[in-house]
């Protein structure tokens, strides 16, 4: 489980939230809201003050890699520091693998980045996330720029994670991704977070 209390950081007020494996929360909110400042604070990629703990584990008591690689960012826009897909990736195999499952075809990661779509990019960074296998997702637009089919296929990927264990949360304009994938929702208002709840339908 990872438990956050009194999360804050400039931009954001104080934030008690827990969860539990397997549960996904929507992050919902109008642009500017204070979404991308909340998952970027769980990740600890900003300054932030609070108490944050996985399993039992104090973020502080381990280094901001570590921490990292078991509560995983995946930015809207990611960034690459290869021209070539297949470069980010410590085992290529294991990615080729799973990109038909997001409806990607395996040779796209030997073309160029410049060469592939916005959305292509979106879903390859997803299984350069995916594959590390971390314990918490945390997600900022992972559908924004896919069309319906490949959304469902997406959502198909990250169920499938949730049900082997993992939690996530994920931001979103999309009601409908939030009523299907989420149990819980955080609506951010003004970078202040209020819970509601929900269920989750395939």
């Amino acid at each position: 489980m990872l438990k956050i209390r009194a999360l804050v950081r400039p931009g954001l007020e104080p934030l008690d939230l827990d969860l539990p494996a397997g549960e996904a929360v929507a992050l919902l909110g109008p642009s500017g809201s204070g979404k991308t400042l909340l998952l970027r604070a769980i990740a600890d990629l900003d300054p932030n003050e609070g108490s944050l703990s996985l399993d039992g584990a104090a973020r502080g008591a381990m280094s901001a890699p570590r921490w990292r690689r078991q509560v995983t960012y995946l930015a809207a826009e990611p960034g690459w520091w290869s021209a070539r897909p297949a470069d980010h990736f410590a085992d290529p195999s294991a990615a080729r693998a799973l990109l038909p499952s997001l409806m990607l075809e395996p040779e796209l990661l030997d073309r160029p980045l410049a060469e592939l779509s916005t959305g292509e990019r979106q879903r390859i960074a997803l299984a350069r996330a995916l594959i590390q296998a971390p314990r918490v997702l945390l997600l900022d637009e992972p559908t924004s720029v896919l069309d319906r089919e490949t959304t469902r296929a997406v959502e198909a990927v990250l169920r499938d994670r949730l049900e082997s264990g993992a939690a996530a949360i994920f931001s979103t304009h999309d009601e409908g991704l939030a009523d299907r994938l989420a149990s819980r929702r955080l609506r951010m208002k003004n970078g202040r977070a209020s819970l509601e709840t929900g269920s989750a339908s395939p």
